[in-house]
């Protein structure tokens, strides 16, 4: 088992202004609360006056060096826990756990590839991932990043000045850079103010613990992805401000598209990602914030980059029969046929709404039930039986469920979270923004429902209240939508917790929050706007650097070192000791650092999104279950296992509580009892066979007549299958 050893030797409303007296002052005053902002501190609509361009520019530097600081902190972080520059090829590639090993793989067999083209093929044909079986791997998981970096690296003249895994980690941290300037852009855009960018960027470094971890799974899917959602949130932010021209339009629009596309084709979660963000737009159109026009060019947007990473993984069924594109398809639909959605009283609009909303729920269950059957896609059945699982009452014997809900990451965010996000002085800003906000778009809401200029308010000659502003409206549902999505699964913090950062920095930095707080303690001017807008940013970097400079120095003085000597050992093993093709069985997240480590053929892997994937996997680790050794013996030479690891961190598993540990979920999806003392169903019976992987060790006949002790140390064990006529397989 690996382990880390000490070295030696982180729009509101304007103030109150009086009525207008004629439609004219009204669209006046409208456009002042829409829009105005100090010239120093718009983005986009400066007077190009040498004062503007030089503030704006000392804006961009500020973004491009804190994005460079993360950068370098992260990496340093990496080469500060692992001694990454000093330990061995084979420990370097152990470094990247269970599925991050799979996918750096296929960026190694890439460049071992004769040719670009021929490593293409190999991708596209590919029998080494799962035993007697060829698929195709750009279509069934999303590694074009690892394509492209191969490429990049062929055609780049720096491979005598760089390593193919130098450049690769250094590629994904430099991604952390374009994240961390997205969330920078963002919270300046909504803030008009680049001071609320730093302070975005301050806290996402400070709250590194809560808002990456790429510092230690340099390959998963959501350091690749989430940047470029990022980005896509920040081109969303910026399309909907209230004054941008056609031409900014359109490069927003095509913005919005390139930066959905990188993120859908790098994550296969990209679906659930953005049903969660049509959600948000529909919610902002029902409530007449956004514009029809508005609306429908971003549900185009999605639609787009999910057919077009459609197209490039051949077609695959899960992105077809992907909620997300059943409910955009339903909302256009049912907005065709119903425009009236927002005409008449408030009786009747709310009428509408549920009418609206419960006929666009209908109709996505109806397509995604057709499109799934049409489909027969079965990939992602056991997301949705996770989701059953957690939320519905009482235990489940379902394997694929159990796996998920036993592992920490899948279960409600720990309350320790919100300890470390209020120390950093983010929780407080956050949460006082969202429910300012949160309210005021609550009665922006409310007040869109009612008929527009009504009788009341054109006898008393009222000026209308001018609208909420769509960017704020979409920042704050996004993050609230996420908010949930975070507490409900800890996994998916990670999505959550960067964009706080944002929306805290707007709280801050922005004219809407604190022009409420000043109205409420009746001091609203604007020299005293501008001050606290200016003094409290400043305040709260100050006292970040007093209190967290020191803990980060000793952070990066603290230098450890990669220390896994029994899996070095097995992995040299298993290079120097078998066949080339040899078949290798065991525990998917062991199987992916084996493919990389030492290109052996494996039976099953930990990218989990296929059902016949998921029925290997089950039947593989049967090898923990109660199981007779001819039972075991046929299942792994069906699938054509040379060779099976067996694991004591498994066999003997101590990590999780009864009832969680893997051979408690085979015992129980097996129907049999599980070990130890605690309560059973009445309906579990005991096992006629002694767990395997412990009674395999006994050297008893009847196990040595089949497997073969080959290799053995204090973590793992491996057996040689032998071959015999399949008379066995009909048990099977």
């Amino acid at each position: 088992m690996a382990v880390l050893r000490q070295r030696k030797g982180s729009r509101g409303k304007e103030p109150p202004q009086p009525p207008a007296a004629d439609s004219q002052a009204q669209q006046r005053h409208q456009a002042n609360c829409c829009s105005q902002h100090h010239h120093h501190d718009d983005l986009l609509q400066g007077d190009w006056s040498w004062g503007w361009i030089v503030w704006t520019s000392v804006g961009w530097s500020v973004s491009v060096g804190l994005g460079l600081l993360c950068c370098m902190y992260m990496a340093t972080l990496h080469e500060n826990d692992l001694w990454f520059s000093n330990i061995k090829e084979v420990e370097r590639e152990i470094s990247f756990r269970t599925e991050c090993g799979l996918y750096y793989s296929y960026y190694k067999q890439m460049l071992k590839a004769p040719s670009i083209l021929e490593g293409l093929s190999e991708l596209i044909h590919d029998n080494l991932t799962e035993s007697k079986r060829t698929i195709n791997i750009l279509q069934r998981m999303n590694i074009y990043q690892e394509v492209f970096l191969s490429v990049l690296y062929r055609v780049l003249p720096i491979q005598q000045y760089l390593e193919p895994m130098y450049f690769y980690i250094y590629s994904v941290f430099s991604l952390q850079a374009v994240y961390v300037m997205a969330l920078y852009l963002t919270a300046w855009l909504l803030a008009g103010s680049w001071l609320a960018g730093a302070l975005a960027a301050v806290w996402y470094i400070l709250n590194r613990v809560d808002t990456t971890r790429v510092e230690f799974t340099i390959s998963l899917r959501e350091n690749w992805s989430l940047p470029f959602l990022a980005l896509q949130v920040a081109a969303i932010t910026c399309y909907l401000r209230p004054q941008l021209g056609a031409l900014q339009q359109k490069l927003m629009v095509w913005l919005m598209y390139v930066c959905g596309l990188c993120f859908c084709v790098t994550w296969q979660f990209n679906q659930f990602i953005f049903l969660v963000q049509a959600l948000v737009i529909y919610t902002l159109d029902c409530a007449d914030v956004f514009t029809a026009s508005q609306a429908t060019t971003l549900y185009l947007v999605q639609v787009s980059a999910l057919l077009s990473v459609w197209l490039l993984q051949f077609f695959n069924s899960m992105i077809l029969g992907s909620l997300v594109l059943s409910f955009v398809t339903a909302a256009l639909l049912v907005r065709h046929f119903h425009p009236s959605l927002k005409t008449g009283s408030v009786v009747v609009r709310v009428s509408k709404l549920i009418i609206h909303s419960t006929a666009v729920l209908l109709l996505t269950l109806a397509f995604n039930f057709l499109a799934k059957k049409a489909l027969q896609l079965r990939s992602d059945e056991h997301i949705f039986k996770f989701i059953k699982s957690k939320f519905a009452r009482g235990p489940t014997r379902d394997f694929d469920a159990n796996l998920y809900l036993c592992e920490e990451a899948f279960g409600s965010l720990p309350l320790d979270t919100l300890e470390r996000l209020s120390a950093t002085l983010l929780l407080g800003p956050y949460s006082l923004t969202l429910a300012l906000m949160g309210g005021a778009l609550a009665l922006a809401a409310l007040r869109n429902l009612r008929p527009k200029g009504g009788a009341t308010e054109k006898k008393a000659n009222i000026a209308p209240p001018p609208p909420f502003r769509p960017d704020v409206a979409y920042n704050l549902l996004h993050t609230f939508f996420y908010g949930l999505l975070a507490f409900s699964t800890m996994r998916m913090k990670y999505i959550w917790t960067g964009h706080m950062c944002a929306v805290a920095a707007y709280g801050v930095c922005g004219r809407d929050v604190w022009a409420m707080l000043l109205h409420a303690l009746r001091c609203n001017t604007k020299v005293m706007l501008r001050l606290v807008r200016y003094a409290a940013p400043l305040a709260i970097t100050a006292f970040l650097v007093y209190k967290f400079w020191p803990k980060m120095v000793e952070e990066l003085s603290d230098l450890r070192e990669f220390y896994d000597p029994d899996t070095v050992e097995l992995m040299t093993w298993i290079s120097t000791k078998t066949p080339e093709r040899a078949v290798v069985a065991g525990s998917m997240q062991l199987l992916a650092g084996i493919k990389l480590c030492t290109g052996r053929v494996i039976t099953n892997h930990p990218h989990y999104e296929d059902k016949d994937l998921r029925d290997r996997t089950k039947q593989v680790y049967q090898v923990y279950a109660r199981r007779s050794p001819q039972e075991v013996h046929a299942i792994l030479q069906k699938m054509g296992a040379d060779y099976v690891v067996l694991e004591n961190s498994i066999c003997y598993e101590r990590r999780h509580q009864r009832g969680c540990r893997l051979r408690d979920l085979l015992d129980l999806a097996n129907g049999h009892i599980m070990d130890g003392e605690g309560p059973n169903d009445a309906d579990l019976v005991d096992a006629a066979h002694p767990r395997f992987c412990d009674a395999v060790k006994s050297d008893s006949p009847e196990y040595t007549a089949l497997f073969k002790r080959t290799f053995r140390n204090k973590t793992f064990h491996v057996y040689r299958v032998k071959k015999k006529a399949k008379k066995n397989d009909k048990k099977l």
